[in-house]
């Protein structure tokens, strides 16, 4: 989960959660609610996320450019179906916070 954004030099930064929501939660627990967001964002008759389910809960996500949509899809999308599993889901979460990914560097 990202946090509200501040605004620095015209550009969007957004507070990587994540690292406190695993030392909060623990690794068991940080997964599940991953898992959670996953299942609020997919589509529910095809059990993965779609464009069009993104789209049609791009308002819990902050994000209202179809652009950004299609590029979170494509960047997680490690299969080349035009979708995202939760596995790959999760992957990406994973690889859009800094902090998790430097701290998994060091173990």
């Amino acid at each position: 989960m990202m946090g509200k954004g501040k605004v620095k030099d015209n550009d969007v930064v957004f507070e990587d959660y994540f690292p406190a929501m695993v030392e909060k939660l623990g690794a068991d627990g940080f997964i599940h609610e991953l898992c959670k967001g996953f299942r609020l964002l997919m589509d529910s008759e095809r059990g993965v996320i779609t464009l069009e389910s993104l789209k049609k809960n791009s308002a819990v996500l902050g994000l209202n450019d179809d652009e950004q949509l299609r590029c979170m899809l494509t960047e997680g999308d490690l299969d080349g179906d035009g979708c995202l599993n939760q596995m790959e889901f999760c992957v990406l979460m994973f690889r859009l916070s800094p902090d998790l990914m430097n701290t998994a560097a060091l173990l």
